[in-house]
């Protein structure tokens, strides 16, 4: 197992170098290059609440400036940086049946300032909540899936018609109030426009109930396996008569539905009973309904190809969407989305760093990374509960410091990853203070020796 481990941790780790690369150039700047490796490191870190002061000292970085920078005021161009990130998914991921899912996120915030936040339905929550709302293109084939592409959803009359608000959150003036759809849209059609190979669309009911998007679609020559509602009404028997989904299902024969895999799930395949319709005046539209062999639940979908095709491969596209709704791809979203309203405190920088989860996924998937893992600390890196001296449980003679998630060597350790990504200089002890009322990570004095103060629990205001 030990083996086993070592073994997913470093192809996975060559994966991550290997995506860094890719968007390494995007930095003019060697000190932003390095932040933006230590952040995407620190996102996927077992650091409990990843805000820059906690990815700074995940980094052995004496500040979180730099960091914070780097979402604020650092220039680099993000859209670029996605170009880089989608490339290198399609050279990786890319075959004949392609599909882009798109699906949305929600972030939860405290505040009012960021830019599109508002209260708004989230399934993050499943509620009503304060919250900002990304919308996410993701790619998926028989040899994996991640996401290639984001946008921020700006509210109309709360955001969009309000310029001093927009002002005031650095949202650029070129940006106007665009439907989740037409975010969709925009991010579809730039795909295809940079060769993404894929011959299909789905996505939920939110995109599925909106006409611009399915004619957008067919203009592009794209299929489509949409999602749609039971009370949505098609048009059957050669488009001479309209009827809601649900009544024509009911009226089905028992011969018209068929039991068929929707690809596998936790538990094995995902069979349900599907049935479809042909709908419109030709043969290129259909009604797709599957419905649940125990519950008899039914669910809808519009369907469209430039040529007929068969109900296996209708099928096939529908139970593709579910992929972004398992693991690993949607827990990066959702365990990103808290990340950045953690690490993103400044309004401004939100759009920009929604373009962190496409890297971070992109990595994980391409590397075939099916288990979360916890990004390892730096080579010499040891951990000793809180309260006890660092010299008793040292595995070696390295002095520690007492930090916010246990303890580190204070040298010996300059080989590390970190140590050597962030440019940390060897023998330099971290030391942070008063981590509850956002004290400062500080570089300590150069010493051997372990101070009475590092092993002694933090006060009441939480000082080292």
């Amino acid at each position: 197992m030990a083996v086993s481990h070592g073994i997913v941790a470093v192809r996975w780790r060559a994966m991550f170098d290997q995506a860094m690369a890719r968007v390494a150039g995007r930095f003019k700047r060697v000190e932003p290059r390095a932040t933006a490796r230590a952040f995407g490191l620190g996102l996927l870190s077992g650091v409990e609440r990843k805000n820059c002061w906690r990815l700074a000292e995940q980094a052995r970085r004496a500040r979180p400036g730099p960091m914070q920078r780097l979402l604020r005021t650092a220039r680099w161009d993000a859209d670029a940086f996605r170009d880089d990130v989608r490339a290198y998914v399609h050279e990786h991921l890319g075959a004949d049946n392609g599909v882009l899912i798109v699906d949305e996120t929600g972030f939860l915030k405290k505040g009012a300032t960021a830019a599109g936040v508002q209260r708004q339905y989230t399934g993050t929550a499943g509620r009503i909540e304060n919250s900002q709302v990304g919308v996410f293109l993701a790619y998926a084939s028989s040899r994996g899936r991640a996401l290639i592409d984001r946008r921020l959803y700006l509210p109309d009359t709360s955001w969009s018609r309000d310029a001093e608000r927009l002002t005031r959150a650095g949202v650029p003036d070129q940006v106007k109030f665009a439907t989740k759809p037409t975010l969709a849209g925009q991010m579809i059609a730039a795909a295809l426009d940079a060769g993404i190979g894929a011959s299909w669309v789905t996505g939920d009911e939110a995109y599925g109930q909106d006409p611009g998007l399915r004619v957008l679609l067919e203009s592009l020559r794209t299929g489509y396996v949409l999602a749609v509602a039971c009370s949505t009404r098609v048009r059957i028997n050669q488009g001479r008569t309209a009827a809601r989904a649900d009544a024509v299902a009911d009226r089905l024969p028992a011969s018209a539905w068929h039991r068929q895999s929707a690809g596998a799930g936790a538990k094995g395949p995902r069979y349900y009973d599907w049935a479809w319709i042909e709908i419109g005046a030709d043969s290129h539209r259909h009604l797709l309904t599957p419905r649940n062999p125990s519950s008899g639940e039914l669910a809808f979908y519009l369907c469209w190809s430039p040529k007929r095709m068969p109900l296996s491969e209708l099928v096939r596209v529908a139970g593709t969407r579910w992929c972004i709704e398992a693991r690993p791809t949607s827990s990066s979203i959702n365990r990103l989305s808290k990340d950045f309203a953690d690490a993103v405190s400044d309004g401004s920088a939100g759009s920009t760093s929604f373009v962190w989860s496409l890297v971070i996924d992109a990595s994980s998937m391409v590397g075939s990374y099916t288990e979360r893992f916890t990004v390892p600390g730096p080579v010499g890196a040891f951990r000793v509960p809180p309260g006890r001296c660092a010299r008793s449980a040292s595995p070696s003679s390295s002095p520690a410091t007492r930090t916010r998630t246990g303890w580190i060597p204070t040298h010996g350790s300059g080989t590390g990853l970190n140590s050597v990504s962030t440019g940390q200089r060897h023998g330099e002890r971290m030391v942070w203070r008063s981590p509850h009322t956002r004290g400062r990570l500080r570089a300590a004095r150069r010493g051997s020796a372990v101070t009475a103060s590092a092993c002694r629990p933090p006060g009441p205001r939480g000082g080292g």
